[in-house]
């Protein structure tokens, strides 16, 4: 797509430019069913006066707006030719990064298209990618490092995005299993209050884990590969005097870890393994008084070579628009009434 220049001359800081949107590309797959998608470039540059005549498409307005405008349109096309289509989310997420990386507050080395389309696992007729620069730069980060830490609030896609990772390096062979664990303390309850055997006790804690297997593998192959041993689901303590060779290894809510366990968990890294520590330090469930590993971790190992530490923030949320919104609202609340940094129970 290109700028033309039109016989009407823009007035001082303003600007015009047309689009046409290739024969090959429908415009439905444009401007969306119903143009919804064009309600969303209108709704996000109100000061503009986009027009769409057959396949081509003029905006006229601010200059600065107005080149926005063009440079969507331009990620829009390079996404459609991957056969991926646009979506509303996906347009609300390509105008805020273009929007960051024109205010300075990206460094402006991904664009909006090579976010959206990093393919990580395609399962069962659906693919699984980054849908935030934060998250692709935390993916990226996996291949590159041994150990990372992905901390920020729930809906994130931390351990989502590191559990396809996970499934991705078995498939192609770079470990030979995956172990998930995650410490079973949460809001208070303790495993010798529940009832039932020890597995019936430790279930509800690990559950969210064997949900995100079964969106990433076939279903009837999951209890075959935990017969095996290449897949393994337990509890943090059974990690203890352990050591992980060839395996990718998660340790999912590690903000309700203590200090101590996770060091127990850091050190049991064997060779041509690769570790994923994910956590909400907003959400701590532990007793009074016991501080979370996951907090202190991050001053231990920060400059560590081969540690990195991806942080992810409310503009990364992928449920509803709404969950972004209450994770801003309760960390004013804290940050107002001086909570930030203190043992809280504020709920999954």
């Amino acid at each position: 797509m290109t700028q033309t220049p039109t016989a009407q001359t823009p007035a001082p800081g303003q600007a015009r430019a047309q689009f046409t949107v290739p024969a090959k590309h429908p415009m439905v797959t444009v401007l969306g069913s119903g143009d919804a998608l064009l309600r969303v470039i209108e709704t996000a540059f109100p000061a503009a006066d986009i027009h769409v005549r057959g396949n081509e498409v003029s905006a006229a307005g601010d200059a600065t707006e107005v080149a926005l405008i063009q440079r969507l349109f331009d990620e829009m096309m390079l996404v459609l030719r991957t056969g991926q289509p646009m979506t509303e989310d996906a347009v609300e997420r390509s105008i805020a990064m273009l929007r960051a990386s024109e205010s300075g507050e990206g460094d402006g080395l991904e664009t909006p298209a090579e976010v959206l389309t990093q393919n990580i696992l395609s399962s069962r007729g659906r693919t699984i990618r980054p849908k935030t620069l934060n998250q692709k730069r935390y993916v990226d980060a996996i291949d590159r490092h041994t150990v990372v830490f992905g901390i920020g609030p729930a809906g994130t896609g931390k351990t989502y995005l590191a559990m396809a990772k996970a499934v991705q390096a078995l498939q192609s062979k770079q470990v030979n299993r995956i172990i998930l664990t995650r410490p079973a303390v949460e809001a208070g309850e303790r495993l010798g209050f529940l009832p039932g055997t020890l597995y019936e006790k430790i279930d509800p804690y690990l559950r969210p884990l064997y949900d995100a297997l079964h969106d990433m593998l076939d279903p009837d192959s999951i209890p075959r590969l935990m017969a095996a041993g290449t897949i393994e689901v337990a509890p943090l303590a059974y990690m203890r005097g352990r050591t992980l060779n060839d395996a990718f290894i998660i340790l999912d809510e590690a903000q309700n870890t203590s200090a101590e366990q996770m060091k127990m968990f850091l050190t049991r890294l064997g060779f041509d393994s690769k570790i994923v520590v994910t956590g909400d330090v907003t959400q701590v469930d532990l007793p009074n008084g016991t501080s979370s590993g996951l907090r202190q971790v991050q001053e231990i190992l920060d400059g560590v070579e081969d540690v990195h530490f991806s942080r992810l923030t409310s503009q990364d949320v992928v449920r509803h628009k709404l969950v972004g919104r209450i994770v801003d609202a309760y960390e004013k609340y804290d940050n107002r009434d001086g909570r930030t940094g203190r043992n809280s129970h504020n709920g999954k």
